[in-house]
């Protein structure tokens, strides 16, 4: 049950919102681009602004407070979009080898083992074998350090060939298991 301090806080947020929701939202789509996500933008800044609401409503320019969170979560979210393009461009980097005739029980057989594979083991296994990254893009791509790549990839590999029941693993991932798939190798650079 409220209390009527709350209540009155209540009504004056509720207000705030009425009056900037719209205005927070239209600067939120100028500094991102993103009509799309201009409104959950705002909408993220308001429910920021509520949870501190007794400290936002006590400064001088409340407004002007609620334009600084929006600032920070667009530049948040630009930043984010930009470390995303630089992984997808170092992905799509790659010379693409296609392997002709692939040996299609093979692949699905790898497919099938890589899921069964926990996420980051799956994914520096992928990028070192399917997309022959090095240790250091394979690190810089995941966000994960050099000795990291080198466990998991490693962990990754012995999961494979456990559940394959070869140790013939890579080769037979470097045969077609991944369509459009980069060479086969992952071999430091």
């Amino acid at each position: 049950m409220g209390t009527v301090v709350d209540d009155a806080a209540s009504v004056e947020f509720h207000a705030f919102f009425e009056r900037h929701h719209a205005e927070l939202a239209r600067f939120a789509r100028l500094l991102t681009g993103e009509p799309d996500a201009a409104d959950d933008l705002a909408a993220d800044a308001l429910l920021a602004l509520w949870h501190r609401w007794d400290r936002v409503r006590s400064a001088e320019h409340p407004a002007a407070y609620a334009r600084g969170v929006v600032a920070n979560l667009a530049r948040t979210r630009i930043r984010a979009a930009v470390r995303e393009r630089r992984r997808i461009t170092l992905f799509w980097s790659q010379r693409e080898n296609r392997t002709e005739n692939p040996d299609v029980a093979g692949t699905v057989d790898v497919q099938e083992a890589l899921r069964r594979l926990p996420f980051r083991k799956r994914a520096c296994v992928v990028l070192r074998h399917a997309f022959d990254l090095s240790e250091k893009d394979t690190a810089l791509a995941l966000g994960i350090s050099v000795g990291t790549v080198k466990s998991q990839t490693s962990k990754g590999m012995a999961e494979l060939k456990r559940l394959l029941g070869t140790d013939e693993a890579s080769v037979r991932m470097h045969a077609g298991a991944f369509p459009a798939g980069g060479a086969a190798g992952g071999r430091d650079r």
